[in-house]
């Protein structure tokens, strides 16, 4: 039977060296390997080339790792690194995260599982500790740390992917810069097209909801911890609430997330763009019935008189209805096919109950093409701020960062199609 060490060293051995996988595809790889019975570094090394083609179902990546797992054993390294055996006792834990033969988890002991164990306050024990690591990992970390106060509503595995995806992005664009990659990125390539995203340190990253994922929140037992420090922070929420609902204002910032329920969180707005001296920018909120939407949008050009010297303002709307179906239309204003065009991006995100408004100022260079580009910039720049907002406010909605090049790098090994 397969140790923890065993499968961290072999995960270690597909995360790094040459031909290195994401950690997801990683604990794939070694879950097939342990269903035929390669267990370990040296099960592999053993075994012959036929049974791991099988086990991998590819025939050059059971080549590579037979020889990897080889090298591994003949270098002197793997005998002279220090044992970490008495770092932490709490570093055994009662399941593994990478228990990958044991019957599916629940979410929350999949998130038990993924959670650090204390850090050791042995000196002695820690100056006797080497760590062998690159860049990424370090990355990796920082993002997750970093995650933990920008979005704590998110379980720890979405933070885990989310970072996983700002460490792949980031390690694309380094590679470019220093020569070793060329060509179109995924993104460039259209994966992820359509998803909704978030920002995660400067960068982009494409994102799944993932509905109905409940989980119990690691954050619970520190409030037992900080319970001062957290009822400082709901009173501060209570007093905010308080002064929202007694604004003046609150009318041109209220809209509905529900038939009966009245929301706070009003309209999200795109980064401005401004090419060949037009001006873009985007705004989106949600809505529930087609009157509210022309009530909402009239509201907003009251409130926002530059609007009406706007050149265009293009609108689309999709709501649902009590039975189920969708409602939706568009409004062009003078830029033909603009309305359209807003309205292919709600269908494709399959986003409902939205107003999406598109306003641009004209600078007498006809930008052909482009404007389409731009308008799907800084529409999905708005309805990714809107999900944030919303997966925050209203139930607190897990998401799943989406690696898009290790997805394209795993399309392009299996040689399926995308």
């Amino acid at each position: 039977m397969a140790t923890q060490k065993d499968m961290q060293d072999l995960l270690r051995l597909l995360t790094t060296g040459r031909n290195k996988l994401p950690m997801m595809g990683a604990m794939g790889r070694v879950k097939a390997l342990q269903v035929a019975g390669l267990k370990s570094i040296p099960d592999i090394a053993a075994s012959n080339l036929l049974d791991l083609t099988k086990a991998l179902s590819d025939e050059k990546a059971a080549k590579s790792l037979l020889a990897a797992c080889k090298s591994h054993l003949k270098s002197p390294s793997t005998t002279k690194r220090p044992s970490t055996d008495g770092l932490s006792p709490t570093s055994k834990r009662l399941k593994s995260a990478y228990s990958l033969d044991n019957t599916p988890q629940t979410p929350q002991e999949l998130e038990a599982s993924l959670t650090l164990p204390q850090p050791s306050v042995d000196e002695e024990a820690i100056s006797k500790c080497v760590i062998y690591t690159n860049r990424a990992p370090l990355v990796l970390a920082f993002a997750v740390q970093l995650l933990k106060y920008t979005m704590p509503e998110q379980p720890l595995s979405s933070r885990l992917s989310l970072a996983q995806a700002v460490v792949s992005v980031n390690s694309r664009s380094k590679a470019v810069s220093l020569g070793l990659e060329k060509g179109k990125g995924a993104e460039e390539m259209g994966w992820g097209m359509g998803q909704p995203k978030i920002k995660v340190m400067g960068r982009e990253i494409s994102v799944l909801k993932r509905s109905g994922y409940e989980w119990t929140e690691e954050e619970k037992s520190l409030e037992e911890q900080n319970g001062n420090e957290e009822n400082g922070q709901k009173q501060s929420q209570a007093t905010l609430k308080a002064e929202s609902q007694e604004s003046p204002e609150m009318d041109s910032k209220t809209h509905l997330t529900s038939r009966n329920q009245p929301s706070k969180i009003g309209w999200t707005t795109s980064s401005t763009i401004t090419c060949k001296s037009s001006t873009f920018i985007a705004r989106s909120i949600t809505v529930t019935t087609p009157s509210q939407a022309s009530s909402t949008l009239q509201t907003l050009t009251t409130n926002h008189p530059s609007l009406k010297s706007a050149s265009h303002n293009i609108t689309a709307y999709r709501v649902t209805t009590p039975s189920g179906s969708i409602l939706e239309a568009s409004n062009d204003d003078g830029e033909s096919g603009g309305g359209r065009h807003l309205l292919s991006i709600l269908q494709s995100s399959n986003l409902v109950n939205v107003l999406l408004v598109v306003s641009r100022w004209y600078g007498g260079i006809f930008l052909g093409p482009d404007r389409w580009r731009i308008m799907t910039e800084v529409s999905r720049d708005a309805l990714s701020q809107r999900l944030r907002v919303a997966g925050v406010v209203n139930g607190q909605e897990a998401l799943w960062g989406l690696d898009l090049e290790a997805m394209r790098a795993s399309n392009s090994s299996s040689g399926k199609g995308r």
